[in-house]
């Protein structure tokens, strides 16, 4: 707290963290902003608070005096106090369970599957085909992709 801010000091504007979303996400994006304009580790901490709302500014607030020696001990500290927030890592098995419904459109099926497949890491082609093919309800869509199959997802959509 005893580095002073440059004199041209702005505070970016972003969302505040309340403590309900993923803290990794939130710390990547204050970095991103806030090292734009400053870079050194003992402002990174000084500013962090401003980023901050309700219950996550208030485990700020209660953090112990000189207890963050630098800003990687207070990333940790901030995962570890809202580590219940991150999300689920989602893996190909997720896409088991999809079905396209009897009354749901092709269009409709399909942002559905494809806003899932975006939160799967690493997930192959391949797999997210075959699982999108095999859900699909009987039809002329489907019926065709067995007269003739496609080579890629670009395809297939």
């Amino acid at each position: 707290m005893e580095v002073p801010l440059p004199s041209t000091w702005k505070n970016p504007a972003f969302d505040k963290y309340d403590g309900t979303t993923d803290p990794g996400e939130h710390v990547d994006a204050y970095v991103t902003q806030v090292s734009l304009y400053i870079a050194e580790d003992a402002l990174l901490c000084r500013v962090f608070p401003t980023s901050l709302k309700g219950v996550a500014f208030s485990w700020f607030a209660r953090l112990p005096t000189h207890s963050i020696e630098c800003f990687d001990t207070l990333v940790k500290k901030f995962g570890a106090q809202f580590a219940t927030s991150r999300p689920h890592h989602l893996t190909s098995i997720a896409l088991v369970n999809i079905r396209q419904e009897k009354t749901e459109s092709l269009r409709t099926f399909m942002e559905r599957f494809g806003k899932i497949v975006l939160n799967i890491c690493n997930l192959s082609p391949e797999v997210a085909m075959h699982h999108m093919v095999t859900v699909l309800k009987p039809g002329p869509f489907s019926d065709s992709l067995c007269k003739k199959p496609v080579m890629n997802l670009d395809e297939l959509r």
